[in-house]
């Protein structure tokens, strides 16, 4: 499945992309604004075991952001099953020196869009490091709307700090 945006492509992950993918994900100023489950430092081990499971997901919900045809960042979003199956937690990362390009928040619209029109979702939401502003200029410029604050409900590297919620609903 690809998605052809002004800016990028979205696409399925593929093996090819390994080297790419460890060049844009190894780097600390993504690792600070991300869940633990996304590693740092980002290495071979690291892309072996993301692409061991995307390649083969079915149906495709993660997708590499790819400009130039390098895959340069990735987006994609997670049921959040149970009573919670009709909403879904989007999350997205993109290599440093791609930002402040209009990339991520193309993306997030795209993949908002993609989810909803292709899944029974009603709700999108994302959890965002509060010292994170760009991250919530990108959400709210995708038309999510700030619901919430969880006081010191992240702790990342040594530091607790305050998550801030946003969600889009249809």
């Amino acid at each position: 499945m690809n998605i052809a945006l002004k800016k990028c492509l979205l696409r399925e992950w593929r093996w090819e992309d390994k080297d790419a993918l460890i060049k844009n994900a190894n780097n600390l100023n993504i690792a600070k604004m991300v869940k633990n489950r996304f590693p740092y430092p980002y290495d071979e081990a690291a892309a072996n075991n993301w692409l061991s499971l995307v390649t083969i997901e079915s149906p495709q919900t993660n997708f590499a952001i790819v400009v130039k045809n390098k895959a340069v960042g990735g987006i994609g979003f997670e049921s959040q099953g149970d009573i919670f199956r009709r909403s879904a937690e989007i999350g997205y990362w993109l290599g440093e020196d791609y930002w402040g390009k209009g990339i991520m928040t193309e993306t997030v619209k795209a993949v908002t869009s993609f989810a909803f029109g292709n899944f029974d979702l009603c709700r999108m939401q994302a959890g965002v490091f509060a010292t994170n502003s760009a991250s919530v200029r990108v959400l709210e410029k995708a038309g999510y709307v700030f619901e919430g604050r969880l006081k010191k409900s992240i702790t990342k590297f040594g530091q607790t700090i305050d998550q801030l919620v946003f969600a889009k609903v249809i």
